[in-house]
């Protein structure tokens, strides 16, 4: 091959490998949104055939309604990262609780199965 074409062959797979690489952070790293959810707390289960990660879900009161006449789901799934974390919230099962989350774009298998990550208990109230 001439040399030429060498370079820019190894030119475009170079700017494909960062493309790529950019494109994974963005999708699987980055922190779309944060916020907290309050409600109670209906589980939090360990659970998972390869990866075994904490799996909850929380049940939102009220009725939640969107500008284009759709009901929004008043349960919030999530998955924890932190053990100890989990371990508090296990203890927590039908208690009002306030959650500090982060949202992603993508789901990792070894981080949980939802998009939502459970990082900070605000408050639980009896």
């Amino acid at each position: 091959m001439k040399p030429k074409i060498k370079k820019g062959l190894l030119i475009g797979t170079l700017i494909g490998v960062i493309v790529f690489a950019g494109y994974l952070f963005f999708k699987f790293y980055f922190v779309f949104g944060e916020g907290v959810k309050s409600g109670e707390l209906n589980y939090l289960v360990y659970k998972g055939y390869v990866f075994k990660t904490y799996e909850g879900k929380m049940i939102q009161t009220g009725i939640h309604s969107q500008p284009d006449a759709t009901v929004q789901s008043s349960e919030f799934l999530f998955s924890v990262e932190n053990k100890v974390i989990a371990d508090s919230l296990m203890l927590c099962s039908g208690k009002d609780v306030e959650l500090h989350y982060k949202e992603y774009l993508g789901v990792l298998p070894w981080r949980g199965t939802n998009k939502f990550i459970v990082d900070k208990i605000v408050s639980v109230k009896e």
